[in-house]
């Protein structure tokens, strides 16, 4: 990473966007796209664990998601399976925690203990956590938060913005400081609906599968240089 990145994000989230042109740009078919972005996903790990980046939040699959055709829905189930099950010991060696937001309840019982084995084995590391948002939604996130808070008996007068953040999926972890959406669209897709109002964004133009340590670094370089307000005045 170049030095003159003088200030690192605690947390990182990911919009991977692109496989699907990456692959049609190549005349493959988009399952094709979406193995070249699921074998992306060390690389990026890599490097922002040598970057110093201590959470890394991975949008891999919305609640919308499930819409898309079914022959798509099961290759990326499938593209999950097979990376939770061949980079979990690479992850573990290296030191990273695996957690994962969203539902897991709507997913195949056998893909389901993966992803918990996963997680159970590598729950004591420290370098960086890799958090996949699978079958994960904002919105969704916000109603399963506001359930949780009515079926636990809070009074309306007691809940607060701390109450919500406490019941939120991404409970413990710090909201994110930088998301990067790749692709060049410009849309924040229901990613991070309530952790993300101080964000700074991203949009590179590039495609997920082509998003490298460079792009990563330069995105990286741009926000350390970037005056975050948090609805305050600037310090500069």
């Amino acid at each position: 990473m170049s030095e003159t990145i003088r200030r690192v994000p605690e947390h990182v989230g990911i919009i991977m966007d692109g496989n699907g042109r990456w692959a049609k740009a190549r005349g493959l078919p988009r399952l094709a796209g979406h193995r070249a972005g699921t074998k992306n996903l060390r690389r990026i790990i890599r490097a922002a664990a040598n970057a110093g980046i201590k959470h890394l939040t991975f949008y891999a699959f919305s609640t919308e998601n499930w819409s898309r055709p079914e022959e798509e829905v099961g290759g990326l189930m499938g593209l999950l399976g097979e990376f939770i099950e061949t980079e979990t010991p690479e992850l573990h060696k290296e030191g990273a925690r695996l957690l994962h937001i969203g539902h897991l309840e709507h997913l195949e019982p056998q893909l389901r203990q993966k992803i918990e084995n996963a997680i159970e084995l590598t729950k004591n590391n420290t370098r960086i956590d890799v958090i996949l948002a699978f079958s994960y939604g904002g919105r969704d996130e916000i109603v399963t938060a506001v359930r949780k808070i009515v079926a636990s008996g809070i009074p309306a007068e007691e809940i607060t913005q701390q109450t919500l953040s406490e019941n939120m999926f991404t409970v413990g972890i710090p909201d994110p400081d930088l998301i990067i959406r790749t692709s060049g669209e410009f849309r924040t897709s229901n990613f991070l609906t309530w952790q993300s109002v101080y964000s700074e964004w991203a949009f590179p133009q590039v495609f997920w599968p082509d998003f490298d340590e460079a792009a990563l670094a330069e995105v990286l370089e741009d926000f350390s240089n970037r005056d975050r307000r948090f609805g305050g005045l600037s310090k500069k």
